[in-house]
């Protein structure tokens, strides 16, 4: 081959990378390092719920009571209707029968949300308050649970809502365990993130992640 041309390709393939490296750059991150502990970081949206950054072991997360035993939520980073997804790490603890429910989401307090559903054994999708799919998921209490939501345009000219949970250090499901195909999405908005503390212990959020995708 002429090194010209050789040349060439090089260049063209590097521009390549780096246009792929540039799309994964995370739209939004916070791993609560910089955040001083008993605080609220400006960068949330709470919307219901103490929720206040807390350290154990030298690890900072954002840590929501176990009382009083209702649904709260808070939202971050850009308001997006497409073409993005959010991951967290949650962690949760059963008290004898009781279980806490935890999820992330798009498009908005009211969009779509992954919930991690203890008390029925399932991974659930959510539009607005409807349940649209469910899988059997097997959640370990007190262990961190990794979940991803992404939103984008299917092949079939529509939208595709997928959803991933895995226990954290395990590897990441191959293909999406949960998927619901929309014509038309919900109004875009933050992405979010909830728990409900029905077991009457505390639920830790970290490592929130919303990233732009094809």
């Amino acid at each position: 081959m002429d090194s010209s041309i050789a040349a060439l390709l090089r260049r063209c393939a590097l521009a390549s990378l780096l246009t792929v490296a540039a799309s994964a750059a995370p739209l939004y991150q916070q791993d609560f390092t910089a955040a001083a502990p008993g605080s609220q970081p400006e960068d949330l949206l709470i919307l219901d719920g103490q929720f206040a950054v807390k350290e154990d072991g030298g690890n900072r997360f954002l840590e929501l009571p176990g009382a009083p035993l209702e649904s709260y939520g808070f939202l971050f980073g850009p308001s997006n209707q497409s073409g993005v997804e959010v991951s967290a790490r949650i962690l949760g603890t059963r008290q004898g029968r009781k279980f806490p429910t935890f999820a992330v989401g798009l498009n908005g307090a009211s969009g779509y949300r992954l919930q991690v559903s203890p008390a029925k054994k399932a991974l659930e999708l959510l539009k607005g308050d409807t349940s649209v799919a469910s899988v059997p998921f097997d959640w370990k209490s007190g262990e961190w649970a990794e979940l991803r939501l992404r939103i984008a345009k299917s092949t079939a000219g529509g939208f595709r809502v997928e959803g991933r949970a895995w226990a954290a250090g395990a590897a990441e499901p191959a293909q999406p365990l949960l998927t619901y195909d929309e014509s038309a999405l919900q109004p875009a908005g933050k992405a979010g993130a909830w728990g409900m503390p029905f077991a009457g212990t505390p639920i830790r959020f970290d490592d929130l992640r919303v990233t732009a995708v094809p």
